[in-house]
C-alpha cells in the first residue's frame, strides 16, 4: 500500500530513476505552495480516489503505525497532539475506506472491520518475546490499533461478537496482555471475550496456563510490575464476580458457560498451588507461581468488586477447598503429626493465605465454616489443624469462640456418645495448646478442668464414663507420651465403685511409655506439649525445673505448687533429679540471692532431707576454700546459655525487622512473630504452655530491680528489637496502618515466663534510667506501653512492694507509676513519654470511639501530661481553640531532631486530645495535681521558685478552687481545699513517693521530702480560714465548731482497723506523728479553734482536748505528758489569742481552768516542760502584762513548791492537790535514787488528794521502764518512790486501794484517768503485784476492802497473761522482793502469777469473812480463770472462823 503511490509519483514527478517518497513528495510542496483551503479539499477527494483503486486493509492499518506516515493526516491515531482538523481527516479516510471495502465484499462494515481488526491483533501478538505479555514494540503497534477501532465502535463500524470469534481462532498465539489491553481500551471486554470461546475446556485450559505464567512474572523483577498485577486483578475480580454471583433469577434456566469456566478455573487455581506446597515449597518457578497467585487473596487486590456477597461466597468456597483438599490423612495420623502443623512451623505461604482468607470472612465466619465443613465433609486434618493455629494466633477475638466449640464438641460427644465430636474436640485442643497459654490455656488445665471434679463431662453415668476411657484407651498406640503422662498424672475424677476402669487405662498408658522407653517418674515438673523433639534427660530436665521454680519464687515469693506437688506425690524424680539439681554445690553470696532463700524455704518446710542438705553445705564450704576470689561476687551461678539458640534469636528478629519495610504483610510478619517465639523458647531452655506465673501476682522491687545475667540479656534483644521495628514500620506507614504486628509481638512477650523479667527492666529503664534513654528508645517503649495496656485483661496483676498505696496494680498503671518528675531530668522524660504514648494510641487507634482507648491508656498517663503541660508551658493555662486536624502525624516523633515540646503543643491543641479530656476518667482532679506536685523536688525543679509560687497560686486560687466539683474542682469552697491538702500530704509523707523514702527510714515531716511549698499553700489556707471564721463571729454569723484539721484527723483514724495488735497500734501511732507534725507545721491558733459567739470572745478548743484524750494521751512520753513540742505549741497559741483579746489574763484563766476539768494533760505536760516554757511565756506575757495570769502563776507555783519540797521553807501545795502532785512526782524524779527518801520527808503533812495524787503519778512511772523495754535504774527509782509514798498513806490510815478501782465517774480521782495512757492503766494488775513486799500485812487484813482488790487484780492480770498483754518482767532486777519466804519479779510474768496466787492463797484463811461478802459477784464469769483460788473463796465465804487451808497449795 505504501509502495504504490510513492512510485507513481516519482515516474511523474521527476527524473526517470528517482523515486521520493510520499512524505518528501508532500513536504516539497508544502515548501513551494501557500496553502489553500479548497486545492486541500481537492487533494484530499484525489487521492480517496486513488487509494479506491488498490487497497489492502490489513498493509493500511499497519502503515497507519509506520513512523513515516506521522506528516500525513493519519498521524492523529499516534501524535495526541496534531492539530483536530487532522483527525477529522483520518476519521473520514478509515471510515470511507472500509464502507468501500465492505459494499465491495457485500458485507456488514461491521463485521469487515472486526475481521481485519482480529487478523490486525493477530500480526502484533505474532513471535512473542514472552508468554503472556508484549514487548515495547508490540505494545505501540497494538495502541494505534486499539485508537482505530474505538473509533469505528463509535461510529458503530465494529462487531465485538465477531471480533471474539476471529480471536479466538488463532488462540496459541494470542497473548495474555493484548487481551487485557482489548479489555482496558473498552474494545472487548474480558467477559465478552470469554464467553463467546466456542470451546468451554480449552479456554479453561489456556486461561488456567496464562494465569499461572502471569503469577510467576509477578514474582520476577521486571519494568511492567505494576501492569502485571493490574493485569492479574482485573482477571481475578471478573473470575470472582462471574463464578460466583448469586442468581437473582428463581426460574430453572440453561446454566451460563462463563460462571462454570471462572469456577473451574479459580479452582485449578488453587489445586495447583497446594499442591506446588504439599510437594515443594522451596524456591522454584512453581513457588513463584504460587506466591504470586496467593496475592490475589489479599485486600488491595479484591477490593475493587463492588459485589462483597460474591467476595464472601468466593472466599468461604475457598476455605472450603483449603479444608478438603487431598483428605488422605486419618485421624492417627493427625494425633501423631499435629504437633508439626503448629503456627510457627507451617509454610508461611500457606498462612498468608489461611490470614487473607479469615480477615475477609472475619473470625466467627471462619470458625462457623470451619465447624460445618467438619461435621459434612472428608477433611485434609493437617490443612484444618493448620488454619485453626493461625486463626487462634492471628485473631485473638476467635480464641473465645474455639473455646465455645470445643464446649458444644464436648458436650455433643457425651450426650449421644458421639465419637467424631470427641475426636474433633480433642485434636482442636492439642492444636491450640500448641501456641501457648495466652492463646489457650495448656493441656494439663484444660484436662483437669473438663475431667477433674464431679462437674466433668464424664460425671453424668456409667456410660459416660466407659465412653470416656474407651476413647483414651484407643488413643494410646497413637498419641504423644507427654499426653498420656498428663492423664496419668491429672486423671479423671472417678467414683470408687469404677476406679477399676481408671486404672485399668492408666497400666495400659504406663505399658505404652514403657514400650516407648519414657520413665515416669522423670517427667519434668513443668511439661513441654508443644515441644517437637524428643523427651528431655531427667538430668536437664531438672535443671531446666530447678530454673523455672526459681524464676516462678522471685515472682511469687512462695514454693511453687508444682516443687510441693512432687516433694509429695513424684518423690522419686524429686529426690533423684531436681534435688541435686537444685543443691549444687558453689560458692555461696554474701547477700542471700534468690536460690539460697529459695533452697532455705524448702529446709524450713522438711522438703530437703538433712543429709543430702548438709553434703550440699559442705560442698559449698569447699567450693569456697578453692575459691576464695569467687565468694564476692554475690550472684547466683547461671546456667550457660548456648550461642547458639541466642544466635538463632537474634536471626529471627533481625528478619521480623526487615520485613518492616512493608509492616502491612500481616501475614508473613505474623508467620515470622511465631519463630521469634519459637526461638524465644529454645533460648529459655523451658516451654511457655504453663499458667503457673500468668495467674500468680507478680512481685518486683521497684527501689532495686535486679535481674540475672541471662534474662537481662535476652529481655534487651527484645526490647530492643521492638523499639527498631517500630521505627521501621513507622518510617513507611503510619501506626493506623499498620498490621498487628506490635500485638503479636507484645503476646509473645506476654506468653513466657519472661513476662516478669521484662517488667522489671522496664522498671530499670522507665524508673532508674528514663532521662538517659534516646528518641528511638523513648517511642519504642511508648509504643509498648499502649499495648500492654490493650493486653492487660490477660496480663497478671503487679505487687511493686512500697509503691503499692492500694495493693496490686494492672500492668497500664504499674507502668504509670513508673514515671516520676522529682528533677527537671525526669519531668522531661516524662513529658516525652507521655507525649509518645498518648500520641501513638490516638493515631494508632483513631478508628475506634474514645472511650475503647481507656484500655490502652491508663488514666494516670494522661493526668500526668496535663498536669505536665499545665505546670511547664503557661500558654496552656489559657484556654485556647482546639484544632481540628483529620489526625495527629506520629512522623515528627520518630525523627532525631524531634521538638519534642513543639509536639507536644500539637498534641495538646489536637481536638481529638481534648474531646478525650472530657472524659471523667482523664479529668486532671484538684486532689490528682497535689498527689503529683508533691512529688516534685524543689531544689532540682524545672521552675524557680518564683515560677512555683505563681503556678500555685494559679493552679490553686485560678484554676480548681472556682471550678465545680463534678470536673475535679472545689466549688469555691476553701475548707474543701483544705481537706484535700491535709489528706494528701499525710498520705504522701507515709507513702513511697516522698523521694528521700527508703523502706527503713522514718518519718520526718518537713525534712525536704517533697515539695515544701504545698506546706505553705496549706499554711496560707489556715490563715484564710482563721480569718473568715473570725469575721463570722464578727458579725454574728454561726461557724463550724470543728476545725478542718480536725475533722480531717477523726475521719482518718476512724477509718484505721481497730484493734489492740501490735501492727493497728503501730499504724495508728504512725498517723498520730503524722497529725502532730502537720499541726506543728500550722499557726499555733489552730488549737485554739474557732471562737465563740459570746462576749467575752474566747477560743473553742473541744478539738484539740478531743484529739489530745483520745489519742495522744495514748503515745506519749514519760507516761503522763505530751511531748515538748507541742505543748509549747499550744501555749504559744494561747498566747496569741490572748494579746488579740481584749483582757488578754481573763482569755488565758479561761482556758487554763477549762484544761483542768477536760484536758489535765496540758497543765502536766506544761509542769514537765516548765524550764523551756517559761521563757517563752514570761517573756512574751510581760511585753504586754506586768502579770502573769492567775493560772499560770498556779503552774509556778507548783513547779516552786516541788523544787524546794525537802527544805522547810517550801510554800503550801497550791491547789488543785493533783497539779502540785504532779509538779512534786516530776521534781523527784530528777533527784539520784539515794535522796528519794529525804526529798520526800515532808509528805505526812501533806493533803490525802495530794498524796493519792503522787502515789498514781508513781504507779505510771513504774510501768513506763517495763513498756518501753528501759533499764531497770529508772524501775528500781520509780519502786522507791512508790514505796515511800506507800509507807506515809499507811502510816496516815488512809486507803490507797481506791487507785486501782478509779472510773471516770469518780468525781475526786477520776480524772486522773485522763493523766496517764491506756496502757498504763490496764497493766495496773502488774504495779499491784510489783509492791507486794511493801504492803503491811496487819494493815492489808485489817483493810476490808483490800482481798476484794487483791483478788480483782489477779483475775485481772490472769486476762491480761491470756491476751498476751504482759512481757517478759524486768529480768535485770537485783532487789529480792520477800514475801513470807517468797520471791518475786524472777523474769517472766508466769512467776509474777504464781507469786501472787501463793500470796492470795496464803492470805485467803486470815482475812475476815466480811472481806468476802462481794466475792460472788466478782467471780462472776471469771470463776473458771483459776477454780482452786475461785474454790478457795466460796468455801471461805462459806466455812467458820476455824477454817484453815492446806499450807502448800498445789500450783497450775
Amino acid at each position: 500500500m505504501s509502495g504504490s503511490p510513492a512510485r507513481g509519483a516519482a515516474v511523474r514527478g521527476g527524473p526517470l530513476g528517482l523515486r521520493k517518497t510520499w512524505a518528501e513528495l508532500m513536504a516539497g510542496r508544502v515548501k513551494k505552495q501557500k496553502y489553500n483551503p479548497e486545492r486541500e479539499q481537492k487533494l484530499k477527494d484525489s487521492a480517496l480516489q486513488l487509494l479506491r483503486y488498490h487497497q489492502n486493509m490489513n498493509d493500511l492499518l499497519l502503515e497507519v503505525e509506520d513512523p513515516q506516515c506521522k506528516k500525513l493526516c493519519l498521524s492523529k491515531l499516534i501524535d495526541r497532539d496534531s492539530a483536530s482538523a487532522y483527525s477529522d481527516r483520518s476519521s473520514s479516510f478509515i471510515s470511507s475506506a472500509f464502507r468501500d471495502q465492505a459494499s465491495a465484499l457485500g458485507v456488514p462494515v461491521g463485521i469487515l472491520s472486526a475481521r481485519v481488526f482480529a487478523h490486525s491483533v493477530q500480526q502484533v501478538c505474532m513471535e512473542p518475546s514472552h508468554p503472556v505479555l508484549l514487548s515495547s514494540e508490540q505494545r505501540k503497534k497494538l495502541s494505534s490499533l486499539l485508537e482505530v477501532s474505538q473509533h469505528l465502535l463509535a461510529r458503530n463500524m465494529f462487531s465485538r461478537l465477531t471480533f471474539c470469534q476471529e480471536l479466538w481462532k488463532a488462540q496459541n498465539s494470542l497473548l495474555l496482555e493484548a487481551v487485557w489491553c482489548l479489555h482496558m481500551h473498552n474494545v472487548v471486554s474480558l467477559q465478552e471475550l470469554l464467553q463467546n470461546h466456542p470451546d468451554t475446556k480449552a479456554m479453561t485450559m489456556w486461561l488456567f496456563r496464562n494465569l499461572c505464567i502471569l503469577c510467576e512474572q509477578m514474582e520476577a523483577s521486571c519494568p511492567s510490575s505494576d501492569a502485571t498485577k493490574a493485569m492479574l486483578s482485573g482477571f481475578v475480580q471478573l473470575l470472582v464476580s462471574r463464578g460466583f454471583q448469586e442468581s437473582s433469577d428463581p426460574r430453572p434456566v440453561e446454566p451460563e458457560k462463563m460462571p462454570q469456566v471462572a469456577a473451574d478455573v479459580l479452582q485449578r487455581m488453587l489445586t495447583f498451588a497446594l499442591d506446588t506446597l504439599d510437594a515443594d515449597p522451596q524456591v522454584t518457578s512453581a513457588s513463584q507461581t504460587v506466591r504470586g497467585w496467593f496475592s490475589v487473596y489479599s485486600g488491595h487486590v479484591c477490593c475493587g468488586m463492588t459485589a462483597g456477597d460474591s467476595l464472601k461466597r468466593f472466599f468461604s468456597h475457598t476455605l472450603t477447598q483449603i479444608l478438603t483438599h487431598k483428605a488422605v490423612l486419618k485421624v492417627s495420623d493427625a494425633i501423631q503429626m499435629q504437633k508439626e502443623w503448629s503456627f510457627a512451623k507451617t509454610c508461611h505461604l500457606l498462612t498468608t493465605l489461611y490470614c487473607r482468607v479469615f480477615v475477609t470472612l472475619g473470625p466467627e465466619e471462619s470458625v462457623g465454616r470451619l465447624r460445618e465443613v467438619l461435621e459434612t465433609q472428608e477433611v485434609n486434618w493437617q490443612h484444618v489443624l493448620s488454619s485453626l493455629s493461625t486463626l487462634v494466633v492471628c485473631f485473638p477475638e476467635a480464641q473465645h469462640m474455639v473455646k465455645d466449640w470445643v464446649a458444644c464438641l464436648m458436650a455433643r460427644a457425651f450426650e449421644s456418645y458421639h465419637l467424631d465430636s470427641m475426636v474433633t474436640a480433642f485434636l482442636i485442643v492439642r492444636q491450640a495448646t500448641l501456641e501457648g497459654p495466652f492463646v489457650f490455656p495448656s493441656y494439663a488445665d484444660w484436662f483437669k478442668e473438663s475431667f477433674g471434679s464431679s462437674l466433668g463431662y464424664h460425671s453424668c453415668s456409667k456410660k459416660a464414663l466407659v465412653f470416656l476411657f474407651k476413647f483414651l484407651s484407643d488413643l494410646v498406640p497413637w498419641e504423644p507420651a507427654r499426653y498420656m503422662q498428663v492423664h496419668i498424672f491429672h486423671p479423671p475424677l472417678v467414683p470408687s465403685k469404677y476406679h477399676s476402669l481408671l486404672t485399668d487405662y492408666i497400666s495400659l498408658a504406663k505399658t505404652r511409655l514403657a514400650d516407648l522407653k519414657v520413665s515416669l517418674e522423670n517427667m519434668g515438673l513443668y511439661e513441654n506439649l508443644s515441644s517437637s523433639g524428643d523427651i528431655a534427660e531427667p538430668k536437664s530436665q531438672a535443671i531446666q525445673d530447678v530454673e523455672k521454680a526459681l524464676v516462678v519464687f522471685e515472682q511469687t515469693g512462695k514454693v511453687p505448687m508444682a516443687v510441693m506437688e512432687a516433694s509429695i506425690f513424684r518423690r522419686s524424680y524429686y529426690l533423684s533429679h531436681f534435688l541435686p539439681a537444685l543443691l549444687t554445690p558453689r560458692v555461696l553470696p554474701e547477700v542471700p540471692d534468690s536460690r539460697v532463700t529459695f533452697i532455705e524455704t524448702l529446709k524450713r518446710a522438711d522438703k530437703i532431707p538433712s543429709s543430702l542438705y548438709d553434703a550440699y553445705r559442705q560442698a559449698c564450704a569447699t567450693a569456697e576454700e578453692k575459691q576464695p576470689e569467687d565468694a564476692t561476687s554475690g550472684k547466683r551461678t547461671e546456667p550457660n546459655c548456648a550461642e547458639q539458640p541466642l544466635g538463632l534469636l537474634t536471626a529471627a528478629l533481625e528478619e521480623l525487622r526487615a520485613l518492616m519495610t512493608d509492616p502491612t504483610q500481616y501475614d508473613v510478619i505474623s508467620a515470622q512473630v511465631a519463630v521469634v517465639s519459637e526461638r524465644l523458647n529454645a533460648v529459655l531452655g523451658h516451654s511457655n504452655d504453663d499458667g503457673s506465673l500468668r495467674r500468680a501476682k507478680i512481685q518486683l522491687s521497684i527501689l532495686t530491680p535486679t535481674l540475672r545475667t541471662q534474662d537481662q540479656e535476652v529481655v534487651d534483644l527484645l526490647l530492643t528489637a521492638f523499639c527498631q521495628n517500630q521505627m521501621a514500620a513507622s518510617s513507611f506507614v503510619p501506626p493506623e496502618r499498620q498490621s498487628p504486628w506490635a500485638v503479636l509481638f507484645v503476646r509473645t512477650l506476654c506468653g513466657h515466663v519472661l513476662f516478669p523479667a521484662v517488667l522489671t527492666r522496664l522498671c530499670q529503664l522507665l524508673h532508674h534510667q528514663g532521662p538517659s534513654l534516646s528518641v528511638p528508645h523513648v517511642l519504642g517503649l511508648a509504643a509498648l506501653a499502649v499495648h500492654l495496656g490493650e493486653s492487660k485483661s490477660i496480663l497478671p496483676e503487679v505487687d511493686p512492694g512500697v509503691l503499692a498505696s492500694a495493693g496490686s496494680l494492672c500492668v497500664p498503671e504499674f507502668l504509670n507509676s513508673l514515671l516520676t518528675f522529682r528533677t527537671r531530668e525526669s519531668l522531661l522524660f516524662c513529658m516525652k513519654f507521655c507525649t509518645a504514648a498518648i500520641s501513638y494510641c490516638l493515631c494508632k487507634f483513631s478508628a475506634q470511639p474514645l472511650a475503647a482507648l481507656h484500655s490502652c491508656l491508663s488514666p494516670g498517663l494522661i493526668k500526668r501530661f496535663q498536669f505536665i503541660m499545665l505546670r511547664v508551658f503557661s500558654e496552656a493555662r489559657a484556654p485556647c481553640p482546639p484544632e481540628h486536624t483529620a489526625s495527629i502525624s506520629w512522623r515528627p516523633l520518630y525523627l532525631p531532631s524531634a521538638d519534642w515540646q513543639s509536639a507536644a503543643h500539637s498534641l495538646w491543641r489536637w481536638s481529638s486530645f481534648q474531646e478525650l479530656l472530657k472524659e471523667k476518667e482523664f479529668y486532671l482532679t484538684y486532689r490528682d495535681w497535689v498527689q503529683l506536685e508533691l512529688e516534685i523536688q524543689p531544689e532540682v525543679d524545672v521552675l524557680s521558685d518564683t515560677d512555683r509560687h505563681d503556678f500555685h497560686q494559679w493552679a490553686i486560687y485560678e484554676h480548681f478552687f472556682p471550678a465545680p466539683s463534678a470536673l475535679g474542682g472545689c466549688d469555691g469552697d476553701l475548707e474543701a481545699a483544705c481537706t484535700v491538702l491535709v489528706s494528701e500530704l499525710m498520705d504522701f509523707y507515709q507513702s513511697s513517693r516522698s523521694y528521700n523514702h527508703s523502706q527503713d527510714s522514718d518519718l520526718v515531716l518537713g525534712g525536704r521530702t517533697g515539695n515544701e511549698d504545698i506546706l505553705l499553700r496549706l499554711q496560707e489556707m489556715a490563715v484564710d480560714l482563721e480569718l473568715d471564721q473570725g469575721s463570722s463571729v464578727s458579725y454574728g454569723c454561726s461557724t463550724s465548731q470543728t476545725h478542718i484539721l480536725f475533722r480531717v484527723f477523726k475521719s482518718r483514724l476512724q477509718a484505721l482497723a481497730s484493734g489492740d495488735s501490735m501492727a493497728t497500734s503501730l499504724r495508728r501511732q504512725r498517723e498520730l506523728l503524722l497529725c502532730k507534725r502537720l499541726l506543728l507545721r500550722l499557726p499555733p491558733s489552730v488549737l485554739m479553734g474557732s471562737p465563740q459567739a459570746r462576749q467575752p470572745v474566747s477560743p473553742n478548743c473541744e478539738e484539740f482536748f478531743s484529739l489530745v484524750n483520745s489519742e495522744l494521751r495514748n503515745f506519749c512520753c514519760h507516761g503522763s505528758v505530751l511531748t515538748c513540742d507541742i505543748t509549747i505549741h499550744f501555749f504559744r497559741g494561747l498566747l496569741n489569742v490572748c494579746f488579740r483579746s481584749q483582757d488578754p489574763a481573763l482569755v488565758a484563766n479561761l482556758i487554763l481552768t477549762e484544761c483542768q476539768t477536760k484536758c489535765p494533760m496540758i497543765l502536766t505536760s506544761a509542769l514537765f516542760w516548765w524550764s523551756s516554757l517559761e521563757p517563752v511565756l514570761c517573756s512574751r506575757w510581760k511585753c504586754h502584762q506586768n502579770t502573769l495570769p492567775r493560772e499560770l502563776q498556779r503552774l509556778q507555783e507548783a513547779r516552786e513548791f516541788a523544787s524546794n519540797f525537802h527544805s522547810d521553807s517550801a510554800p503550801p501545795a497550791p491547789s488543785p492537790a493533783w497539779i502540785s502532785a504532779a509538779a512534786l512526782h516530776f521534781a523527784t524524779r530528777e533527784v539520784s535514787k539515794g535522796n528519794v527518801k529525804t526529798h520526800l520527808n515532808r509528805l505526812d503533812g501533806e493533803r490525802k488528794e495530794l498524796l493519792l495524787s503522787l502515789l498514781f503519778f508513781s504507779l505510771m512511772s513504774l510501768l513506763s521502764p517495763y513498756l518501753t523495754q528501759q533499764d531497770t535504774a529508772e524501775y528500781l527509782k520509780a519502786m522507791d518512790i512508790c514505796a515511800e509514798v506507800l509507807m506515809c498513806l499507811e502510816r496516815r490510815k488512809v486507803s490507797w486501794l481506791v487507785l486501782f478501782q478509779l472510773t471516770e465517774t469518780d468525781a475526786e480521782l477520776g480524772h486522773l484517768l485522763h493523766l496517764a495512757p491506756d496502757q498504763h492503766t490496764k497493766l495496773l494488775p502488774l504495779a499491784f503485784y510489783s509492791l507486794l513486799s511493801y504492803f503491811s500485812k496487819d494493815a492489808i487484813i485489817k483493810e476490808e476492802t483490800f482481798l476484794y482488790v487483791a483478788v480483782d487484780m489477779y483475775l485481772k492480770l490472769m486476762q491480761l497473761f491470756v491476751d498476751g498483754e504482759t512481757r517478759t518482767v524486768l529480768p535485770q532486777a537485783s532487789k529480792s522482793l520477800k514475801f513470807q519466804g517468797h520471791s518475786l519479779l524472777q523474769g517472766s510474768p508466769v512467776q509474777l502469777i504464781t507469786e501472787a496466787r501463793i500470796f492470795l492463797l496464803q492470805l485467803i484463811p486470815q482475812c475476815p469473812k466480811q472481806s468476802l461478802s462481794n466475792m460472788t459477784e466478782l467471780l462472776a464469769g471469771r470463776g473458771d480463770y483459776d477454780p482452786e483460788m475461785s474454790n478457795a473463796l466460796l468455801q471461805r465465804q462459806q466455812a467458820g472462823p476455824s477454817f484453815d487451808l492446806y499450807q502448800e497449795p498445789h500450783l497450775f
